[in-house]
């Protein structure tokens, strides 16, 4: 169920007057990192007597994010650290609905405001009104998992949910909530349909978004975080080792109530049931029997590897469990997701609330090791904290870090293991599953987009390949070293030891981390940690550095680019075969255009522009037939700092499907900063396009104005600056194809914006498989025999071709 808050508890950061009091004051900001969306990442303000006050936080978020009247943020959380951080985490919202992943935190320290990380959303436009209910999307969600069995269909899975969470409505069946989602195919945000869908068979666990208005999956986030097999599982890996357990009935099992809430250790016998597994057991409290054919000393390894890996986190970092709060942690041996299939599971396992392993098979002996412990329960850890999601590069972050747990666990008990080897102990066909020191040596890449970086879809975006760059990152941190990387960088790296590097790496992930993070911004955030806990400037911030370096992301430390240069990011027209930019005035500059292969670099073109002057400028789209409704975004960086997110940087915003001369009129803000910056002209047909994209259809134009008496003072601050832009009056946005009705029983009917015929009309199912049994026919198509299911139709008129997914009921 989704719950949309109320105004009164959504003003703690709406409509606070106070903002404007900071809208020109760049010198209280010392550094400004950016995330691809061009929104800030982490903000750092000078610790002088003008500092910010923690009190100001809502007036400094709202102004430092630039946040729309649509947008709030919400108090969620508030925590004190060891370092004497105080860190308040807000979420966004959206209309009222939660912005999924979309939380921002502001560190201070004796009051004052040190720095403010995290991510937000640009949602514009977006209604919060769904088109399907929760019921239809769950359907959506089913058919996308395809599962034979889910959790809730199993009486006993729920009646041992209701037992276990002592809650006698407890269901493992998705409620769903109503969610604002980032649509990465569309390239845009969505309202969506958050349900967690746990499947018995085949064995999966994973957040589905489906979009509340077409009914297409959009998202998935495992919640199963397999390790692809890592780790070590008999005790003959450990050797002989004491482990606390529970004295009942005359025997002893393998619990331990010293721990937290307690650490429990369970048999699945050779099942897929949590429900009917039992306890392991020994009369005399040695459990020297259990090497047998069967492995029950993998038992010893699962409960001797989670009393390890929470005595770490709790000795080194303080955390109380892997969600800081004491939970319990349970472990459940000899599972196997096909009993009876003669093969066993080869894989270990953390599903949201336990820690699951199979005994292996041909590849793997059973999969108890010690880092595999610590690489699962980690993933717990990164579920309480920076919930990084698991594709793409945050799963490999995701991945990563759990190998760093798996490795700084095994260093922590027991320093004469192969701590750079990640699952050496039960790998029957290689050294191991992963190495830290050398990832080339297992298939991975040791440098951001070098030799092994994987790029294709498979494996949630290659988490289990890419993870070996902060792999290699941490080894190269905890231990130094010199070389040239596969980009060719020289690189030196003074090492800081495994205890150190942990720490960096501990509070990266828990304070500064989000769940869309990508390596630069675990770069950001590690550097942050190293100043936090040694002080800027110090021997681990420089290493923290360097070991990036390394492995290809960033620049060395010390290496400072001239304070006068300022790259701007991309944007340019895939195809300029309809559309195009003509014509572009703005006092001095004038000038008329053909087609210009998707960019025009028109720098060495200038005008002058005063600090609180009206400006009018004019331009015009060229088409080679047909007028289509186009996109105008034209922005102004009047504080030179490299991009265009500031309030007021987007001087014109709108859309018209007019190949006359369009005009806008915007006032300089005086606050901006004097001196020669990047006018750009932005023309495309879709309307999620911004100021750093690459798009299909239409073009970008650059040119460069000249501002003469402002105010600001120089660039890397990134305050905002109090401009007035301009939008193209009453001009709707139209989709380019409009489908209704969307879901379909019998006809589709197809409407082009462009008001130009349809002359083609083809349908792929979701595997990419033409449709045969449709038919087209003015504008119509016949979709009576098709299946129920979601479908992508492909129509042209002729010159553009349009995309689009309806669903057929």
């Amino acid at each position: 169920m989704h719950h949309k808050y109320s105004v009164a508890a959504l003003l703690l950061l709406g409509g606070l007057s106070s903002s404007a009091a900071f809208a020109q004051d760049y010198s209280r900001v010392q550094s400004k990192s950016m995330r691809d969306n061009g929104t800030p990442y982490l903000v750092e303000f000078k610790a002088a007597g003008n500092a910010f006050k923690l009190s100001d936080a809502p007036a400094v978020l709202r102004q430092q994010l630039a946040l729309s009247s649509s947008d709030e943020l919400l108090a969620v959380e508030t925590k004190a650290d060891e370092l004497g951080f105080v860190h308040e985490k807000y979420q966004q919202y959206y209309k009222g609905v939660k912005v999924e992943h979309a939380l921002y935190t502001v560190h201070a320290r004796q009051g004052n405001l040190e720095s403010i990380s995290g991510q937000i959303e640009k949602v514009e436009n977006l209604n919060v009104t769904p088109s399907l209910d929760a019921a239809t999307g769950l359907q959506r969600a089913m058919a996308f998992v395809g599962a034979k069995e889910y959790m809730w269909q199993d009486a006993r899975e729920e009646a041992g949910l209701k037992q276990q969470e002592a809650n006698p409505n407890a269901t493992y069946k998705p409620q769903g909530e109503l969610v604002v989602m980032h649509d990465a195919a569309a390239g845009q945000p969505a309202l969506a349909w958050k349900f967690n869908v746990y499947a018995k068979a085949p064995l999966s666990r994973a957040y589905v978004y489906v979009d509340a208005h077409s009914g297409r999956v959009i998202s998935q986030d495992a919640i199963i975080k397999h390790a692809a097999a890592t780790g070590t599982f008999a005790t003959k890996y450990s050797g002989t080792k004491t482990a606390t357990t529970d004295s009942f009935n005359g025997t002893f099992r393998l619990r331990d109530v010293s721990r937290g809430s307690g650490i429990q250790t369970y048999n699945c016998k050779k099942g897929n049931s949590y429900t009917t597994a039992v306890d392991f057991t020994d009369a005399d409290n040695s459990w020297t029997e259990y090497n047998n054919a069967n492995f029950d000393n993998a038992a010893l390894d699962a409960h001797y590897g989670a009393q390890s890996t929470y005595d770490y986190f709790k000795n080194i970092h303080g955390r109380n469990s892997y969600n800081n709060a004491g939970a319990v942690i349970k472990n459940y041996v000899h599972f196997d997701d096909m009993p009876g299939d003669g093969v066993g599971y080869e894989n270990a396992f953390w599903d949201g609330s336990r820690m699951t392993y199979g005994d292996g098979a041909t590849r793997f002996d059973p999969l108890t090791s010690l880092d595999v412990a610590a690489h699962e329960i980690g993933h717990a850890v990164c579920s309480s904290s920076a919930n990084l999601t698991y594709s793409n590069e945050s799963g490999a972050l995701n991945e990563g870090f759990s190998d760093i747990w798996g490795a700084c666990v095994e260093y922590y008990k027991d320093p004469n293991k192969a701590t750079w080897l990640i699952g050496e102990d039960i790998d029957k066909v290689r050294p191991a599953l992963r190495s830290m020191s050398n990832p080339n040596a297992e298939g991975q890449p040791d440098t951001y987009k070098g030799t092994s970086w994987y790029t294709g879809t498979g494996d949630n975006g290659g988490v289990h390949y890419n993870s070996g760059v902060l792999n290699h990152w941490f080894y190269r941190l905890a231990v130094g070293g010199s070389g040239t990387n596969d980009i060719g960088s020289v690189f030196s790296v003074a090492g800081i030891g495994v205890d150190k590097a942990g720490r960096i790496a501990y509070r990266t992930e828990t304070v500064y981390l989000t769940a869309s993070s990508n390596y630069a911004a675990a770069r950001t955030g590690s550097i942050q940690a190293a100043k936090d806990l040694y002080g800027a400037g110090s021997a681990e911030e420089q290493a923290v550095t360097n070991a990036w370096y390394a492995v290809g992301v960033g620049a060395a430390a010390g290496t400072t680019p001239p304070p006068t240069t300022v790259t701007y990011c991309t944007s340019k027209g895939t195809s300029v075969a309809y559309e195009w930019i003509d014509y572009v005035k703005l006092g001095t500059i004038a000038r008329t255009s053909s087609k210009d292969a998707g960019y025009y670099n028109g720098t060495a073109t200038s005008t002058s522009i005063a600090a609180g002057s009206s400006q009018t400028i004019s331009f015009s789209a060229g088409f080679a037939s047909t007028a289509y409704t186009e996109n105008w975004r034209i922005y102004i960086d009047y504080n030179q700092d490299g991009d265009f997110s500031e309030v007021g940087e987007t001087v014109v915003s709108g859309s018209s499907a007019s190949s006359g001369t369009l005009t806008a009129t915007f006032t300089v803000p005086s606050s901006a900063r004097s001196g020669a910056t990047r006018l750009r002209v932005v023309l495309s047909d879709n309307a999620a396009t911004t100021s750093c994209n690459n798009y299909s259809y239409g073009e970008t134009e650059d040119y460069t104005v000249n501002i003469t008496g402002g105010t600001g003072l120089a660039a890397g601050g990134g305050a905002t600056v109090a401009a007035q832009s301009a939008s193209l009056g009453s001009t709707r946005l139209e989709k380019a194809v409009t489908l209704y009705p969307n879901p379909a029983a019998s006809v589709l009917n197809i409407v082009l914006a462009s008001k130009s015929p349809a002359v083609s009309a083809v349908v792929t199912d979701l595997r990419g498989a033409r449709v045969a049994n449709v038919s087209f026919e003015n504008g119509q198509l016949n979709v009576a025999n098709l299946a129920s299911g979601i479908y992508l139709l492909t129509v042209s008129d002729g010159q553009k071709t349009f995309h689009e997914r309806f669903v057929k009921q």
